[in-house]
């Protein structure tokens, strides 16, 4: 270096720490900078704690103390000159620079290499924030994804392997474990998700009285280095596993479970960043677990509720029909004359066959999701009447004649609903109305001896020339 500038280089290299915003590669640059600036053949980078940036995987602890990242170029260091200079980020130790490979290191490279260790700090510490804002990115949207799993349709246990799923991506475990309370006061794995078969995972118990199970039934995250021999862990499957992070999924006070993150042995341990962001996944998984329970309740009491409403439905009108027509019957038999036996009996029979229709638009209704817009003619006829019924108070009786599904195009069921629309706003303005009777036929012959489709609706109100009933048909050839 005698006899040329030493600002130049010095420039280049502290431009060139900081030129990439990915850890390792951050590192490799300040390896290979120290060495160009010195002149040395040699230079490796050993971190003080290189499980805190889980850098602890690129290469196993050296004699000379810390880890060496980076090596340039490969292979054993002669027995020359060398030099060491340690790098801070933020007043914390982070490592120290190594070089060898030459004569002399003079009191100039140390202090160029004093300096390129100053920005080598920097740079390291913006690596740091870049990464750890990656990772609560991507744990961001991963609770972000799972909330809007589990608050979408779909049983409890796919609910529970949804976060174990997305957990165990996030974390880069080798599994992910939801653990839920027994009866015994042990926990239990109920759901496991793994890059293989979860083979005998699942039934795995901790049993009562174990150290970790206190802190997890108190809401205490446990944060394991090696599950193997940590002598907290009891699991008959401890030995498949090394780091490994237990995480309460509690919220409002109510513990559901246990969320269990292992590493395979051997890999890095998880870091105070990663250990945070996945705490706070688990609390916002518990929530999104609670919150989907409440709205799976809010829905199995809707169903009850309507259940219960098609009950007392049937018994006031089914049952009631039926009985009515069954003593019509019987009157029948005690009567004498043909005639009247023949009336009496042709009137049950009309009695038994809209019952019947009753019962079939209750059973299709039924069938319906609440929530979904009907698709089917029958439904939204159905639809019709059901939102009349907000208005009127009741809703009206319904029944079909004859393959309306297949028989009535769709342009002309449109026009059928505009016409039902239309006779149910009227009904519902006329004074004295308690029943309407709508009734759709697929069967109906026109006055001009087409087929068509014939729409009724008939009222028991008040009408406008003082008799009772109003009856409105609408019709269509097909």
């Amino acid at each position: 270096m005698t006899g040329e500038d030493p600002l130049p280089p010095l420039l280049e290299a502290v431009l060139s720490v900081g030129t990439d915003l990915e850890l390792r590669t951050t590192l490799q640059h300040i390896v290979d900078a120290a060495a160009e600036l010195t002149g040395a053949r040699y230079a490796a980078l050993g971190t003080a704690d290189p499980g805190q940036d889980g850098l602890i995987e690129i290469l196993p602890q050296t004699s000379s103390g810390g880890t060496p990242i980076s090596l340039r170029p490969p292979g054993a260091v002669p027995a020359t000159a060398t030099v060491t200079v340690p790098i801070s980020v933020q007043d914390e130790e982070f490592g120290t620079l190594h070089l060898a490979g030459k004569e002399t290191f003079t009191a100039e490279d140390e202090q160029l290499l004093h300096v390129l260790a100053a920005q080598a700090g920097i740079a390291i510490g913006n690596a740091r924030l870049y990464e750890a804002a990656r990772q609560r990115e991507r744990w961001i949207e991963g609770a972000a994804a799972v909330t809007t799993a589990l608050l979408s349709d779909g049983p409890a246990a796919d609910a529970l392997t949804t976060v174990a799923e997305r957990a165990r991506i996030l974390a880069d475990a080798s599994a992910g474990v939801i653990l839920q309370p027994t009866e015994e006061g042990g926990m239990e794995i109920v759901t496991a998700s793994t890059y293989d078969n979860p083979g005998d995972i699942v039934g795995t118990t901790i049993a009562p009285g174990s150290p970790v199970l206190e802190q997890l039934l108190g809401g205490e995250p446990v944060f394991v280095d090696d599950s193997a021999t940590d002598p907290r862990m009891t699991t008959h499957v401890r030995h498949r596993f090394g780091p490994s992070m237990m995480l309460p999924l509690q919220a409002g006070g109510r513990l559901i479970g246990t969320l269990a993150l292992p590493r395979r042995r051997g890999d890095r341990p998880y870091t105070s960043v990663e250990r945070l962001l996945a705490v706070q996944f688990a609390s916002q998984a518990a929530l999104a677990l609670v919150l989907a329970d409440a709205q799976h309740s809010r829905e199995l009491l809707a169903v009850f509720e309507d259940r219960d409403r098609i009950a007392r439905d049937l018994h006031d009108l089914v049952v009631q029909r039926l009985f009515a027509t069954g003593m019509m019957l019987e009157s029948t038999q005690r009567r004498a004359g043909a005639e009247d036996v023949q009336e009496a009996l042709s009137k049950a029979v009309d009695e038994l066959q809209s019952t019947i229709q009753e019962v079939r638009t209750t059973i299709f209704a039924l069938q319906q999701p609440p929530a979904d817009a009907p698709t089917t003619f029958r439904g939204k006829v159905l639809r019709e009447t059901a939102g009349a019924a907000a208005l009127l108070g009741f809703t009206p009786s319904t029944q079909f004649t004859g393959p309306v599904e297949s028989r009535i195009p769709e342009q002309v069921a449109g026009q059928l609903l505009t016409a039902l629309r239309r006779a149910l706003a009227t009904a519902s303005r006329r004074s004295g109305v308690t029943r309407i009777e709508v009734t759709v036929d697929a069967t109906a012959t026109l006055p001009d001896g087409r087929e068509g489709v014939r729409l009724t609706v008939h009222d028991d109100g008040q009408a406008g020339d003082g008799g009772t009933g109003t009856t409105v048909t609408w019709q269509a050839p097909l």
